[in-house]
């Protein structure tokens, strides 16, 4: 059973920096699609980040130039490392991963991912 597990969260001044740590286990294969989301409440659920199949990283433009998105697939983790946070960026903070889709012409993407992390809270205060 694949399950994904993050931590890190906490509460922090603006300004303040937190690391969050995604480590996966119950499968042996590689899940190249990997993403980070937030939650705040009353809000919808948004991508703050995510690794393509063929490594690109794409961030959401609230994020640029404060988080970074990085992996380690030996250890089946994948990690977010968020500076200069605002009160903006508190919420609840989630994993996902998933196997890429081929494609009709041969190639591969990511779709939606399947699988999802309980998520680790982050709260910045001003």
């Amino acid at each position: 059973q694949v399950q994904l597990a993050e931590s890190g969260g906490g509460s922090v001044q603006a300004g303040g920096s937190l690391r969050l740590s995604c480590v996966g286990s119950g499968y042996t294969y590689i899940m190249s699609c990997m993403g980070w989301f937030r939650q705040a409440p009353g809000k919808e659920r948004e991508e703050v980040a995510h690794i393509d199949s063929d490594g690109r990283i794409r961030y959401a433009n609230s994020v640029k130039g404060r988080f970074i998105i990085s992996s380690d697939s030996a250890k089946n983790s994948l990690y977010l490392q968020m500076n200069s946070l605002k009160p903006e960026d508190t919420g609840m903070y989630y994993c996902a991963a998933d196997t890429p889709d081929l494609n009709d012409d041969g190639s591969w993407s990511c779709g939606d991912l399947e699988y999802w992390g309980q998520g680790t809270q982050v709260t910045v205060s001003s």
